[in-house]
């Protein structure tokens, strides 16, 4: 049943077995896994089933550090920010969750192995089924292309599967709100949440809405979904008890902000002859109702081998060269033309049966991991909002090793590119220790409320509860101790499933 939080009467009180905070990818996830089970579920959306302005509002904030959008970077309404996802999926590697010894705070409490076993269902969710991510022979056959193997051993084919995309609100409402063991509260927006005297349980969820009435929500369990960056603001807003906030003993919370460093314009690729080329190397390609697309990737081994981060590469079609003809892009100039020439020497020609084409630019594309690092982080402001919540405050901060990594990957991608026959590709990066003043990221907010057995060196346990607090848990890109270079969304949803399985071996 859908209920909506603003035409309730003044300090309604409701009850639940789980309380779920946000109605995300997460969230919703987590609720339908409950659906037609004994768990009498609330799920909690802050805003309704469209958006608008005034709750959209609610999350703006400041920035003090690297430039960042926001409230543009997320959506507050039924679905989360599902309402604006690109769709994109693909697996961690079995490399991002083990400790890198070069890596400071690296290292998940569980191997790739436990995510692994919950990869296939989250891929039904998103709509990408079956979940192959890595196997070339697959999309061999699929496609119809000769995928060749890396050559070197330093990198490997990865493939992009791009869900329809799913919006969560639009894909699942009906059937949550069908449910009747599933309560949906539409339009509230949690201020507090309420722990007992001595910090140790949650008892209540404070409630507001817009149009100025309070509420409250009882549970046994409460789990908080709403993403990397309003995680860590509720738990330290919710400050009544415990000053520092909840989950906070150790000033872990809001520490170890990262994100996915989006970067282009800074290398090319050109290609004497595309046809020869594989079409699913720089292009989508439609495969049993799919779209997919595959991306360039360092192996593990090179990564131990080279003590990097992670990274992923993508290719894509820019333009066209011609005899007589100026580069079709208006900021390439004759250094490409070069580039053309010795890139045209590997086949003597061009496209077979055009004597006039030359061959195509391809543009790269890039996301980044981010090395976890303590002082970037999210905060509390002074400026309150209109419900009188202090607002965030952002401190996004990259450094030397993230840039230094980046560099190293490139050189490694031209060898590679050589070395399959590709093409030629330049590499325009001048200072390799320097960030540009406006650094794009994917609107992956993760690391914020950080996983670890340990609780002074995390905010959760290996399943997703707050230390030091028995009741309360959290799901989302914000437990991830380590980034990977990959859209997050597939392992959030594969994160959220085995929550829920742990949470139904507790009875709940």
């Amino acid at each position: 049943m859908f209920i909506d939080a603003r035409k309730l009467p003044q300090d309604s009180r409701l009850s639940a077995d789980l309380a779920i905070i946000g109605a995300g990818p997460a969230g919703i996830t987590l609720a339908r896994s409950m659906i037609g089970g004994p768990t009498r579920v609330c799920l909690l959306e802050a805003g309704g089933t469209a958006l608008d302005g005034p709750t959209q509002a609610l999350y703006e904030g400041e920035n003090v550090g690297i430039e960042y959008p926001l409230a543009g970077s997320r959506l507050r309404y039924f679905g989360g920010s599902s309402n604006h996802w690109g769709g994109l999926c693909r697996t961690l590697h079995r490399i991002d969750l083990e400790r890198r010894d070069w890596l400071p705070d690296s290292g998940w409490p569980f191997g790739f192995d436990e995510l692994q076993r919950y990869y296939e269902a989250a891929s039904v969710i998103v709509e990408v089924s079956p979940a192959r991510f890595s196997d070339r022979v697959y999309w061999q056959e699929k496609t119809g292309e000769h995928l060749r193997g890396m050559p070197s051993g330093r990198m490997d084919l990865a493939f992009i599967q791009f869900s329809p995309p799913t919006r969560f609100g639009q894909r699942y409402g009906e059937e949550l709100k069908a449910a009747a063991n599933i309560d949906v509260l539409l339009n509230a927006n949690v201020t507090n949440i309420g722990v007992t005297q001595d910090g140790q349980s949650v008892q209540r969820l404070d409630i507001a809405t817009l149009n100025g009435l309070r509420h409250r929500v009882d549970a046994k369990a409460f789990v908080l979904a709403t993403g990397g960056l309003e995680n860590p603001r509720l738990l330290l807003l919710s400050n009544t008890v415990l000053p520092a906030g909840l989950g906070n003993q150790h000033d872990l919370v809001g520490r170890y902000f990262m994100e996915h460093p989006h970067l282009s314009d800074f290398g090319e690729v050109v290609v004497p002859a595309i046809d020869r080329l594989p079409k699913v190397y720089w292009r989508l390609l439609s495969v049993d109702g799919r779209n997919v697309r595959a991306s360039f990737v360092p192996s593990d081994a090179f990564l131990r081998h080279n003590r990097l981060l992670n990274i992923q590469f993508t290719l894509g079609y820019r333009s066209g060269y011609r005899k007589g003809e100026a580069p079709g892009n208006p900021d390439i100039g004759a250094k490409h033309l070069d580039l053309l020439a010795a890139s045209s020497e590997l086949t003597g020609a061009g496209n077979p049966g055009n004597e006039d084409w030359l061959g195509a630019w391809l543009g790269l594309g890039c996301a980044c991991e981010q090395a976890p690092n303590p002082d970037s982080r999210v905060m509390l402001a002074d400026e309150p909002d209109v419900l009188g919540l202090r607002k965030i405050r952002l401190d996004w901060r990259l450094t030397e090793t993230d840039r230094r990594s980046m560099v190293r990957h490139l050189e490694n991608l031209a060898m590679e590119v050589g070395a399959l026959g590709i093409g030629r590709m330049r590499i325009d990066v001048d200072d390799p220790e320097y960030w540009p003043p406006v650094v794009r990221g994917g609107s992956h907010h993760m690391g914020t409320t950080r996983m670890h057995d340990d609780p002074s060196r995390g905010v959760v346990d290996r399943n997703c509860k707050v230390h030091g607090i028995d009741n309360l848990y959290v799901t989302g890109g914000s437990v991830f101790p380590t980034s990977g270079a990959t859209n997050p969304t597939l392992t959030i949803v594969a994160l959220t499933l085995r929550l829920a399985d742990h949470l139904k071996s507790r009875g709940i």
